[in-house]
């Protein structure tokens, strides 16, 4: 790599890596094996959490000798006290370091309380500062340029606000910014073309940038990764992050816990088990599964007066209430992270729940409370149906799939679906869909299913009203 004369790079370590289990000296001497002499690095800056400040400042005294610039990013201070905020500054004075940073690592923060924080640091910390500004709320730029009135003089930016999530300042924003406050020109001819020849086409294609879902994080300081994380899976409709975001805003979410997230992606690993077994309610009975699609309110009265006529188990999926409750006879969910977002709500309703409770996440089991559940395991494996007496196989997560199998399991007489209207056909989770129910129907010993409200899905039809 050549890098620029005048051109100085400047390095991140995470705080973690100087205060787990190898001596912190030998992890620095892995790090950076030569003295900035003969290194390509100017710089190192380590970014660390609160509990992590302490143990990892004295690699600052080992960076210092080897002539490296140091600088330390404080993550997550936004929450802290007065007192907390002032014992950290009194920590840092003990040592030689170039900059004191402090990160809104929620983008979480407004200019008055970037103030505050940098007033609180002030009264210990007599030192250049430096801010790490987040895009959640659309103030990464106003909350820099807030530092930069407090006294603030390393300041962070990206070229497009390329970063993680919602990202970060605006490179060619703060640019304009500090020519106008500084009165002097700037040439923003080569930054611009280098906006529309590189970085405009990887923004389209990574999608960085501040949306409404990372607003409603920074706005109840929600970790941006849980954002981040649902938005790559397609499996998350808007309903089910939203439904996340109003969980994590009660429960909390500012530390991001893989077990909250990933589970969703591994739990259902390893051989399936269950304890109860679906032949006690379905056996030889009619199933009327009802979907979340507006078809079931929108024809509500003659679902119910079919119910009251017909007789048949009613499930539904998730929390569907679109009908009236007395009618449901048990509900349906297997999705842990929708599981843990809902948990409240289902505690709530007076249906009994079928999920695959032994093998969710202790959080979502210990989130159900009392909950009435009747356990039956699950399998994901690709291109895959299998029923069992207390477990099934399904081809994905979908609770339309895991409800079909319960049924199937259960030797239900057939399945009539209302409220799974489709979704349009560019929309990918109406793929999804189309290849789930081509795969039931093709798999040994499913069920006769029918939709009876209007369907995008190839399955046969026949009207409620009809019935």
């Amino acid at each position: 790599m050549t890098i620029p004369d005048g051109l100085k790079i400047g390095v991140m370590v995470n705080g973690n890596e100087l205060v787990g289990g190898m001596p912190q000296q030998e992890a620095l001497a892995r790090l950076f094996p030569d003295a900035a002499a003969d290194s390509p690095v100017d710089l190192v800056r380590i970014a660390c959490h609160v509990y992590e400040f302490e143990q990892a400042l004295p690699a600052v005294t080992w960076l210092k000798e080897r002539g490296y610039q140091v600088g330390f990013n404080l993550m997550q201070v936004a929450d802290r006290t007065e007192d907390e905020v002032k014992a950290l500054a009194r920590l840092a004075s003990a040592y030689p370091m170039d900059a004191l940073y402090f990160a809104d690592s929620m983008g979480s923060m407004n200019p008055g309380q970037v103030a505050q924080i940098i007033h609180w640091f002030r009264s210990e910390w007599t030192g250049a500062m430096g801010i790490h500004t987040h895009d959640n709320l659309g103030l990464a730029l106003s909350n820099t340029l807030r530092a930069l009135d407090e006294g603030v003089t390393w300041v962070d930016s990206t070229v497009t606000g390329m970063g993680r999530g919602p990202g970060n300042a605006r490179t060619e924003e703060l640019a304009i910014e500090i020519a106008a406050r500084s009165g002097k020109s700037a040439n923003m001819v080569p930054l611009m073309v280098l906006l529309r020849e590189h970085f405009k086409p990887m923004q389209a294609h990574y999608g960085w940038g501040s949306n409404p879902y990372y607003y409603l994080a920074g706005k109840y300081g929600i970790h941006p990764t849980y954002i981040q994380e649902m938005l790559g899976d397609s499996r998350y409709s808007e309903e089910d992050v939203l439904a996340v975001i109003e969980h994590l805003r009660v429960e909390g979410g500012k530390k991001f816990n893989l077990n909250t997230l990933d589970a969703a992606r591994h739990f259902y690993r390893g051989e399936p088990k269950g304890r109860w077994t679906p032949k006690e309610r379905f056996a030889r009975r009619e199933v009327l599964l009802l979907g979340t699609g507006p078809g079931v309110a929108r024809h509500r009265s003659a679902l119910e007066r079919y119910i009251r006529d017909k007789k048949p188990l009613v499930l539904a999926l998730n929390t569907q209430s679109a009908i009236d409750a007395e009618l449901i006879d048990l509900r349906v969910a297997c999705h842990p992270v929708r599981l843990l977002a809902d948990c409240e709500a289902h505690t709530r309703l007076p249906q009994p729940l079928i999920t695959p409770y032994s093998m969710l996440p202790p959080d979502v089991r210990d989130s159900l409370g009392n909950k009435e559940v009747l356990d039956f395991g699950l399998k994901v494996q690709a291109d895959s149906f299998v029923f069992k007496d207390k477990h099934c196989t399904s081809p994905t997560s979908l609770v339309v799939g895991y409800a079909l199998a319960v049924a199937t399991s259960g030797n239900a007489s057939r399945i009539l679906m209302a409220g799974f209207d489709g979704y349009s056909a560019d929309d990918p989770r109406s793929r999804e869909m189309h290849q789930l129910l081509e795969q039931y129907q093709d798999s040994e010993g499913a069920l006769p299913i029918k939709s009876i409200t209007p369907t995008r899905y190839g399955v046969q039809s026949e009207s409620v009203y009809a019935l």
